[in-house]
């Protein structure tokens, strides 16, 4: 059984809602952990960074990333995931919508204390800043950094009990929305050239055919009017062998010979069994 994979887009009608809040989770989606800093012994990154700053850095999307995915309704397993032009608008619409303190926990209770103060594309994978935080992301990659100014999440932060982001929003199937969408009056056009181009084709092997059928035609009334011919020199010629045979019969017979007697008189035979033959059996 072959497991689907599900491109997410977002959808024209609910840009809104493309990206409404990031969660913060135990187990991230994206398989990618967040680091924060501070001046814990274990902190990744930026350990002379104050405490009070309580910043954490993270990838929100990793461009083309199979996210596992499972459907109670038809039980089934499946994954998706989104391009690097769906990662990208959708880090805009996140800032363009207001949605920069939006903040969940564990994608349930809506949380306070929250808030994006970074965002960014990584277009160097290289020279990017996110590579300053221990990070090795492809291009593409949407980044945030965040300031968790909430007690109890900053606790769980730090106790590695919360481990990374997990975006919240509206994206629909690629696939199922093609299928909704009214095709647009050039999309039509090109379907239209395309038919006429095959009906072309069509009506090409049409006339094709017709014109082998109209030399199938002529070549069975030519091979009708041959074998008229034939018809007709076979009985001449077995006219005039009868003809010749009863004349020399009778010669003989005049003469005192059986005619039965003589050789000439019974090619007149082989002769009429050639004809009949080539008559009846011509590809012989």
């Amino acid at each position: 059984m072959n497991t689907r994979i599900v491109e997410l887009v977002i959808d024209e009608d609910s840009q809104e809602l493309a990206i409404d809040a990031i969660s913060l989770v135990s187990a991230p989606a994206i398989e990618q952990d967040f680091v924060f800093f501070g001046k814990e012994k274990n902190n990744l990154t930026f350990a002379k960074v104050d405490e009070e700053k309580r910043m954490l850095v993270s990838p929100a999307l990793i461009p083309n990333k199979q996210i596992f995915r499972y459907d109670p309704n038809t039980d089934s397993e499946y994954y998706v995931y989104f391009s690097p032009e769906t990662v990208r608008k959708a880090s805009e619409l996140y800032l363009k919508n207001n949605n920069h303190h939006k903040a969940t926990h564990e994608h349930s209770e809506r949380v306070s204390g929250v808030l994006t103060v970074e965002s960014w594309i990584i277009e160097d994978t290289k020279k990017d800043k996110s590579t300053l935080y221990g990070f090795s992301l492809p291009k593409g990659t949407w980044m945030v950094k965040m300031r968790i100014d909430n007690q109890d999440l900053w606790n769980k932060i730090k106790s590695g009990e919360l481990k990374g982001l997990s975006i919240e929003g509206y994206f629909t199937d690629k696939m199922e929305k093609m299928g909704e969408q009214q095709p647009t009056t050039e999309e039509i056009r090109t379907a239209l050239k395309e038919l006429l181009s095959v009906q072309k084709v069509e009506f090409a092997l049409i006339d094709d055919l017709v014109s082998d059928a109209k030399r199938m035609k002529k070549g069975i009334q030519e091979l009708d009017s041959l074998r008229q011919k034939m018809k007709k020199v076979y009985l001449n010629a077995i006219d005039k062998a009868n003809t010749n045979r009863s004349e020399f019969g009778q010669k003989a017979k005049e003469l005192g010979i059986d005619p039965n007697d003589v050789k000439e008189y019974k090619d007149f035979f082989s002769l009429q069994e050639k004809l009949d033959s080539a008559y009846y059996n011509p590809n012989k």
